[in-house]
């Protein structure tokens, strides 16, 4: 079976994080909590700002990442200036497998099967698995390392909170975020369990565009 368009497409995209610039500019997107500008993020990298320019548009361009325009202050109409350009992560996702693999697609029917069951033994089910899962495969490892393992991109703040930049199951989530939150929430208390933490620190806390489940210390 020959790759798609689409899976061509895919790799072109993603091929642009191979440059070590990009890549080092795309790892510091993804671990701040707000969006970025060019000054911030070429202070960050130590490359010069109009090189930063450049890359972070290609990534814009290659849908990794996605701009917003701000004013740095208050003050609008004429004299105001132009607004900063902000970078964050996009939204979309993407992902390429060759040969072709339809891995969200049986995602997505296993989630319909969960929800289609009336007496929630599946759903009990899967999020036992869930925990199980999770504490069988953090032992004796770092609570962010293990989080960031599967692709949460956690964010420690200053006032003893995690964030989760990325839900891990976001396509599906979508459908059916009852099923998902729990299944993350399940997930993480195992991860707690098996580095002895406490589990009641992961509590469900949704909001637009991140995980729903926050850690508090």
């Amino acid at each position: 079976m020959n790759p798609t368009g689409d899976d061509l497409a895919g790799i072109a995209e993603l091929s642009s994080l191979d440059d070590p610039v990009r890549r080092r500019l795309y790892d510091y997107v993804a671990a701040r909590p707000a969006p970025v500008t060019r000054d911030g993020a070429a202070a960050a990298v130590g490359v010069g700002r109009s090189l930063v320019a450049y890359h972070l548009d290609k990534l814009v361009d290659a849908r990794i990442l996605a701009v917003s325009y701000e004013h740095r202050s208050d003050r609008r109409g004429p004299g105001a200036g132009r607004p900063a350009k902000y970078y964050s992560l996009a939204r979309e996702e993407l992902s390429v497998s060759v040969p072709p693999r339809s891995y969200g697609l049986l995602a997505a029917l296993l989630a319909e099967a969960v929800a289609a069951d009336g007496t929630g033994a599946v759903g009990a089910a899967v999020a036992g698995a869930a925990r199980r899962y999770g504490s069988d495969n953090a032992a004796g490892g770092d609570l962010i390392e293990a989080l960031g393992g599967y692709g949460y991109q956690p964010v420690p703040g200053d006032d003893g909170v995690i964030t989760l930049r990325n839900c891990p199951f976001d396509r599906i989530a979508t459908e059916h975020p009852e099923l998902v939150c729990e299944l993350n929430l399940q997930l993480i208390q195992g991860m707690l369990e098996a580095l002895g933490e406490d589990t009641g620190c992961a509590t469900l806390a949704p909001a637009t565009g991140r995980c729903c489940v926050v850690l508090r210390s």
